[in-house]
């Protein structure tokens, strides 16, 4: 199996290639340059690995949620990267990618990202071989997020920074930690993509759409 991945949903921009389990990857904390510094992390990638993009059987991508314009880059260079190539996407949350970070470690894992403009993009997995959805992802006031009473559940992403008293509230004894300064990365986003391809959730090009979860976007 032969993917690339990209993810430019947040501050961080990253990219990575997945030769047959060989594992190469570019991550950069970058806010506001994604465009500039997608493309050639692809390009080095590829370079390195002497693979063209066509050998791929399919590219994924950080659909969201996230910043409108850093998950639209990702979105729009997925698909022009596919319509050349002739390739399928896979579209994968980035709050399961978040939550994969730190999979394996804890029975449940809380994926919450600063949505800004007072809410945070929610996303509760449960831990496994691969992260898997426990409830519908969600962008809600940080205060509104219901836990549920499931224990030993670890907190990641930049809400973790944000809304750190009121979120330690909310999950209370059943908070084991959390990790504030994560964001998603490529490299975490292959096992969700292999899964996803696995499970024939292939789609084409001009059928990939990014998801912002609320109306309103912002960044």
């Amino acid at each position: 199996m032969k993917l690339l991945a990209i993810d430019t949903s947040t501050e961080a921009c990253s990219a990575a290639l997945d030769i047959d389990g060989d594992i190469r990857s570019r991550y950069e904390l970058a806010p506001k340059r994604h465009a500039e510094l997608i493309l050639p992390m692809l390009d080095q990638l590829l370079a390195e690995a002497q693979i063209n993009l066509s050998a791929l059987d399919a590219i994924a991508f950080g659909r969201g949620p996230g910043s409108f314009t850093g998950v639209r880059i990702a979105t729009g260079i997925a698909q022009g990267l596919a319509f050349s190539a002739d390739l399928p996407l896979l579209p994968v949350s980035t709050l399961a990618t978040l939550a994969q970070s730190v999979n394996g470690q804890y029975q449940y894992i809380a994926a919450i990202m600063d949505a800004r403009m007072g809410e945070v993009y929610f996303g509760l997995y449960r831990s496994d071989d691969i992260v898997t959805l426990v409830e519908t992802e969600s962008v809600v006031p940080p205060a509104s997020i219901i836990a549920g009473n499931y224990a030993d559940c670890y907190g990641v992403g930049s809400g973790w920074t944000s809304y750190a008293e009121i979120l330690q509230k909310i999950f209370a004894e059943n908070l084991a930690g959390y990790s504030p300064g994560v964001y998603p990365r490529a490299r975490d986003m292959i096992p969700l993509a292999l899964r996803a391809y696995r499970n024939g959730e292939l789609v084409s090009p001009e059928d990939a759409a990014p998801v912002y979860l609320r109306n309103r976007v912002t960044g």
